[in-house]
């Protein structure tokens, strides 16, 4: 008997586990370097090698021939991967040398480098467990981080060198802070020059930040695990940048604004991006390495926020900037001084400059996501024209766009060459066991992207069903796409007899800078508002099959915060709410993400759109779910809502699990979690 879905979904890692991911190009465009698990049940992630011309695919290195595949992390790998949301193991990330010849990667804290021509791989002594190798790119030497201080070593005669030592324990050289991984996806702490002899490299100092304490109450003798915690209102971690060389000469790069958001370092200089703490301003600077002198570029601002946009900032092969910005309405893509893409075009992220050429992600309708490409004053879309959800990488004539469409199952990998279609990368995950029947609509006054779905064997107009609204809802993500692995959550809980709503409202990225900023000071009207506007859209668009007087929601992290604002604000309308790690006082999460949004909490936004003051309100059946080794989204949110509700004497339901984080990745866990769900909204619905 085949696995049901929730046992599937939790052990193929929702189903990301065989697909093909982080991509190298070589510059020849003949070679294609990739990570991808050798099943879609097998969590070990190995490094593989495509040839372009022939379409054969080859094993580079697999951790369990290395025996290696037991991995014993150190405690900041840990952490970067959870910032990351990296669900697998193994190789899970690499780098390489400008040449694409030689790579290096990290495994149980070991350094490994592997000539990609013959396959020899080398494990190298090193002073202590490694993060974040990466390699110069001349692939001369490798740098690496060990106990906060930045190494490299030289690959000829294999002598480490220490670079940059911590002063203290609460310093780091060569390591991305907390709010720089988590909030503005970057995830390294130094960059090599073109010639692979200087090194820019960040230093934090986390003395300023307050200190938090994550317990273990399951495991009484274990003591708490010490965090640092930026929380909205107070200290962040202090950066700073140097220049250092190889002889060990140290360049100091001052910059005044409260945040690095990018480094840039290639053939037509070096460059940084910084953003102020209100997030209002955002400055590029060309930086002289051998005197640390940094001339303004460029100043964006904007009354609401800044967009922080990865990928730039980068220069055409004649020394144009390439950068992203907001102008006249919409998020385009600049080339110099001038925007190159029309305002309707939401410009999402910059993903290649090679030469003359900038590949990109944008969208036209919220719903999909291509992939573009300017080159010499024209902008082309490159990737199919099939509605979907795209990303891509080129170089040296060769174009890898991975996909996938509503109408098809999993992701497709293709390669091109000059245009010429050469072959697919093969994708082993697993496929789901669900007959996805989801209709993507536009609901409400504001046309609101909407996917509703029904019961596999659901015969439309048969009986109104009770119905499960499933959102994020919140900044930076999208739940209604034109992809169907977006949906397979949402599917299931569909045939366990649900009409289930996915609704994007406003804060939601796709639809442009206004539809974004309406949610400036205030994270719930708007919001909850959408949500209720998208239910009655979709109850109009299918009266026989939505049962209004039975309505639950379920959400994790924003989606959590939302599922627990609408049971206590708006009980007429919600009937149940499943809260899965939610946000429940803003004051308690991380500077850079609230205060965009919220600003500082003396600004008098927070308790608007906080739970703590609505707790008495509950009338509702509500279940709040929370990992206890959640470093994100603490337990403490969960645990100060029930005490309020206590308070109030309103009975509710808390699910506390157990040495979880907030991506929940123990198998188990994710199985039995949508099965209590399921469960708990039946019995409240009923």
């Amino acid at each position: 008997m085949s696995e049901s879905f929730p046992r599937l979904h939790a052990r193929t890692r929702r189903f990301t586990l065989g697909v093909p991911r982080g991509f190298t190009i070589a510059p020849g465009g003949d070679r294609v370097v990739f990570l991808r698990t050798r099943s879609g049940f097998d969590p070990v992630t190995c490094l593989w090698e495509y040839d372009v011309l022939s379409g054969t695919e080859r094993l580079i290195a697999d951790p369990r021939a290395l025996a290696a595949d037991e991995e014993d992390l150190p405690p900041e790998e840990r952490a970067r991967r959870e910032r990351s949301r990296e669900q697998a193991g193994g190789i899970v990330g690499y780098s390489t040398d400008s040449a694409v010849t030689v790579a290096a990667f990290a495994l149980s804290g070991g350094l490994y480098v592997v000539d990609l021509k013959t396959r020899n791989v080398r494990r190298l002594t090193t002073s202590g467990p490694v993060i974040d190798p990466r390699m110069s790119p001349t692939g001369v030497h490798v740098g690496y981080v060990t106990g906060g201080a930045f190494h490299i070593q030289d690959l000829e005669d294999e002598v480490d060198h220490a670079l940059a030592r911590p002063e203290s324990p609460e310093v780091t050289y060569g390591l991305a802070e907390f709010i720089a991984a988590e909030e503005m996806d970057r995830m390294r702490g130094y960059w090599w020059s073109p010639s692979g002899e200087a090194i820019l490299v960040e230093r934090a100092d986390e003395s300023p930040v307050q200190h938090w304490h994550i317990a273990d109450p399951a495991n009484p003798a274990r003591p708490a695990t010490e965090q640092r915690y930026p929380a909205a209102g107070t200290p962040n971690a202090g950066v700073e940048l140097f220049v250092l060389t190889l002889d060990g000469a140290r360049v100091p790069v001052p910059f005044d604004d409260e945040y690095l958001v990018n480094a840039g370092w290639d053939a037509h200089g070096l460059s940084i991006v910084t953003m102020t703490r209100d997030q209002r301003t955002m400055r590029l600077f060309d930086v002289d390495p051998a005197t640390g002198t940094s001339t303004l570029v460029r100043e964006d601002t904007d009354p609401a926020w800044v967009d922080v946009v990865t990928g730039v900032p980068g220069h055409l092969s004649d020394g144009s900037l390439v950068w992203a910005a907001t102008a006249e309405g919409g998020h385009r893509l600049i080339v110099g001084d001038s925007p190159v893409t029309p305002p309707t075009l939401q410009v999402r992220q910059i993903l290649d400059i090679d030469g003359e050429t900038v590949l990109f992600r944008a969208s036209g309708e919220p719903t999909e996501i291509a992939v573009w490409a300017y080159r010499r004053g024209q902008i082309t879309l490159v990737s199919p024209t099939e509605g979907g959800v795209y990303s891509g990488h080129t170089a040296g004539g060769t174009l890898v766009i991975t996909g996938q469409t509503l109408g098809s199952e999993g992701s497709v990998t293709r390669v091109l060459h000059n245009g010429t279609p050469r072959g697919h990368i093969t994708s082993h995950a697993e496929r789901p066991t669900l007959d996805l029947r989801v209709s993507l609509i536009k609901a409400g006054e504001r046309d609101l992207s909407t996917a509703v779905l029904l019961p596999a064997g659901h015969v439309p107009g048969s009986a109104r069903l009770p119905v499960l609204m499933d959102p994020y809802g919140g900044p930076h993500a999208q739940r209604v796409l034109a992809a169907s692995g977006a949906h397979l959550t949402s599917q299931w809980f569909a045939d366990q007899g649900f009409a289930v709503v996915v609704a994007d409202g406003r804060g939601t990225p796709g639809r442009g800078p206004e539809f974004e900023r309406a949610v400036l000071h205030d994270l719930a009207t708007p919001i909850l508002e959408d949500q209720i506007d998208a239910l009655h859209g979709a109850a109009a668009r299918f009266p026989d099959d939505l049962d209004l007087s039975r309505v639950g929601i379920r959400g994790w992290s924003f989606g959590g915060y939302l599922a627990a604002l609408a049971v206590l604000r708006r009980p007429d309308v919600f009937h149940a709410a499943v809260a899965g790690a939610p946000v429940t006082d803003w004051r308690l999460y991380d500077t850079c993400y609230t205060e965009r949004y919220l600003g500082h909490p003396d600004e008098g936004h927070y308790d608007s759109s906080s739970l703590f003051a609505d707790a008495e309100k509950l009338d509702r059946p509500l279940l709040l779910i929370h990992g206890l080794a959640d470093d994100n989204v603490v337990a403490a949110h969960t645990l100060r809502l029930s005490s309020a509700l206590l308070a109030a004497g309103r009975p509710h339901n808390v699910l506390p699990l157990s040495g979880v984080t907030h991506m929940t990745p123990q198998e188990t866990v994710a199985e039995n979690l949508l099965l209590l769900q399921v469960d708990f909204l039946k019995k409240a619905l009923s």
